[in-house]
């Protein structure tokens, strides 16, 4: 599995260089850098598993450590005895005939089981060189991933050719802005608000196998308590630190921004009087009234990135280790909340 995963994160690095020349640089940008992150956690998921199997075989080695001692002292005290003794038994030759049939039997035992330890030392430094060619793929591919998402910032920034849905009243969302209290309130009142412009695609709620906007896993479903016993009507995914955030359907930008107490907020118009919020991002991209096709990036998410020379030793804590950030996720329909498992493909 490590090794395929730096076979992705090597088509990745490809990938980056081709980008450069794409004509659409913010598509080939966002198809690498998903390229990256995928490729960083399975080669992370792929040294987490080398490191359990390594400590599997030596606890195994351990525990048989003395053994393996004993038996050894047994037949270095044989090998150090006269020839002419070891053909002999105190109870004559009914007795040596019994000792030598009983050693013709252990002979091959031992023989398995010191092949056993063999093949189990020797997977034991294959793992342990595959985890330490690793350190240099790991590195590179934290380097390219932070390339990537450098040059797609400058990519969006220079992006102009995207059509625009812009508010008949402006000046609405501003003062929506000041007197929304609550998240709920906020998007309730953006859904009232009139937009002037070309229609979205034909937007199907029933779906069920969106792709979620970040690669992460769900800590709580919609209607589910937090740790401090909040409910909410969305759901929460915990990503990995600056993980990049797209659109699942074509939509438009009604919102991008700070809002209340949930950082930086993105809010988008699949159509049909749908919303999607996205909340917590350390990063924005685009504009108010920019209509974007499926898989268009949105934002980061905050944290630091791990360095390469960390990334290895935190494999060993978990599948989840290191998802440090949240993406808050809420879908609504019109002004009332709706749970966003029907929409997207939930594992």
């Amino acid at each position: 599995m490590a090794r395929r995963a730096a076979g992705q994160l090597e088509a990745a690095q490809n990938a980056l260089a081709a980008a450069e020349q794409a004509s659409d640089r913010v598509r080939a940008l966002t198809m690498t850098i998903r390229a990256y992150e995928n490729g960083l956690i399975a080669l992370r998921e792929g040294l987490r598993r080398a490191a359990i199997r390594e400590e599997v075989l030596r606890k195994r080695f351990e525990a048989k450590r003395e053994e393996v001692m004993r038996l050894l002292g047994v037949l270095q005290s044989i090998e150090t005895s006269p020839a002419p003794l070891l053909l002999l038994h105190p109870a004559g030759p009914t007795g040596t005939a019994r000792s030598g049939m009983i050693a013709s039997q252990v002979t091959p035992a031992l023989q398995r089981e010191a092949e056993t330890l063999r093949k189990d030392l020797e997977e034991i430094a294959t793992l342990r060189a595959l985890q330490e060619s690793a350190a240099q793929t790991l590195q590179d591919g934290l380097a390219g991933v932070q390339q990537a998402r450098t040059a797609l910032s400058q990519a969006i920034s220079n992006r102009v050719d995207l059509p625009k849905r812009l508010l008949a009243d402006p000046d609405a969302l501003t003062r929506l802005i000041d007197s929304a209290e609550t998240l709920e309130a906020f998007a309730s009142g953006l859904t009232d608000m009139e937009d002037a412009g070309a229609p979205l695609p034909d937007f199907d709620p029933d779906r069920g196998n969106l792709p979620l906007p970040v690669a992460g896993t769900v800590l709580h479903r919609a209607g589910e308590a937090d740790a401090a016993g909040i409910a909410r009507p969305g759901i929460v995914v915990a990503t990995r630190p600056r993980a990049l955030v797209t659109t699942p359907w074509p939509a438009t930008i009604r919102y991008r921004g700070p809002l209340l107490d949930y950082g930086n907020v993105m809010i988008l118009e699949p159509g049909g009087g749908y919303l999607l919020v996205l909340a917590g991002l350390e990063e924005v991209y685009g504009e108010l009234g920019e209509v974007l096709p499926a898989g268009a990036p949105v934002g980061l998410m905050g944290g630091e990135a791990p360095q390469g020379a960390a990334f290895p030793d935190a494999g060993a804590d978990g599948a989840g280790a290191n998802r440090t950030e949240t993406l808050y996720i809420e879908a609504r329909e019109g002004d009332k909340p709706i749970n966003p498992a029907q929409w997207f493909a939930i594992d």
